[in-house]
């Protein structure tokens, strides 16, 4: 029986050109500079962003750390949303590691902050408080139903933040599926953020890896925080190698991750006991409450579990499902028939 894996886009698998790629690498030492694919891969990453320069680093939530660390000085303060990934998923560590304070505010269903909000939160120069330094936004927002940011609107943070002499890092771990949603080209959508992060190991289905964006001074003061974290790896060619296929052959694909999620969302919002608005399906990852008479969460993702389908409850009775590079329409058709034979 084939596991239908909805957990997360995390759990991708290398395709074979990956494979072949991490085969045939010219491997050096990264720490040295040394490392051809490696080296080839960050400028490839830093031309497509349209920033200077880039670094590959193991994760997601090391990019944002790396990158917060370089932002904002100890005893600052970074503005991110409540929802966001760096404030509820990466274990404090701005505030272990860097010691900078967060100042959460409000997200909105579709992972923006209200603007005014953020005015308002920048500390006026008083000793009291600790100085503004950063503003953190997500794009796709995770929590937030998969939104994309519109570009109006990231441009519009930009210009509060520079205007304050603060820096904006955009964690983008689903950035790609953003500039898909969208049809914006990623350049454009990351221009005036100071550094931004993506994930070759989520919807790109490299087997691991991240890649931070920025100037050359960011990148250099990165790259010397990335190895105080123990981040500096050897011959990371045989990472790099799959992630040059990820940019150069799955960023046109997501778009069918996309369309697979609204065909499910489309299925399964009609049945007894979900709660799935439709209109909040913008690209791969879906949200639905399960409120049932006679089900519990519980005993619905154990159910779906013992055909083989897999995806995530919190608290009792909110779902998620995230569509991605190994999952078929077949596989959604499957989905949709299995909840169709427990809960109609």
């Amino acid at each position: 029986m084939k596991i239908i894996d909805l957990r997360s886009d995390t759990v991708t698998l290398p395709t074979s050109d990956m494979m072949h790629a991490i085969n045939t690498a010219t491997l050096g030492d990264d720490v040295y500079v040394e490392d051809s694919e490696t080296i080839k891969l960050e400028k490839l990453a830093a031309k497509i962003m349209g920033k200077e320069s880039a670094l590959l680093v193991s994760s997601g939530t090391m990019g944002n750390l790396i990158s917060c660390l370089v932002h904002a000085p100890r005893g600052t303060e970074a503005i991110m949303g409540h929802k966001s990934h760096i404030f509820i998923y990466e274990s404090g560590g701005i505030s272990a590691y860097g010691g900078i304070h967060s100042h959460q505010l409000k997200n909105h269903f579709n992972g923006t902050i209200d603007i005014d909000m953020i005015k308002d939160a920048i500390r006026i120069n008083d000793v009291h408080f600790p100085s503004t330094s950063l503003v953190c936004i997500e794009n796709t927002h995770n929590k937030c139903h998969g939104f994309p940011l519109e570009l109006d609107y990231i441009n519009s943070v930009c210009a509060i933040a520079h205007e304050n002499n603060i820096k904006v890092h955009m964690d983008g771990a689903r950035l790609f599926n953003a500039c898909v949603a969208l049809d914006e080209s990623v350049d454009k959508i990351a221009k005036n953020v100071d550094s931004v992060t993506f994930c070759l190991s989520k919807g790109l289905a490299s087997p691991m890896g991240s890649i931070i964006c920025g100037s050359a001074d960011f990148i250099a003061e990165a790259r010397r925080i990335r190895k105080s974290l123990g981040g500096g790896m050897r011959q990371t060619g045989i990472i790099a190698a799959a992630g040059i296929v990820s940019l150069n052959k799955m960023i046109n694909r997501l778009k069918d991750d996309h369309d697979n999620a609204t065909y499910l969302a489309n299925g399964l919002h009609k049945f007894p006991g979900i709660d799935l608005n439709i209109d909040y399906v913008p690209t791969n990852i879906i949200f639905f409450n399960f409120n049932h008479p006679n089900i519990s969460s519980y005993d619905l993702v154990n159910h779906m579990k013992s055909h083989g389908i897999l995806f995530s409850d919190y608290n009792g009775k909110h779902c998620r499902l995230v569509l991605h590079h190994g999952i078929s329409r077949h596989d959604v058709e499957k989905v949709i028939d299995v909840f169709n034979k427990l809960l109609s």
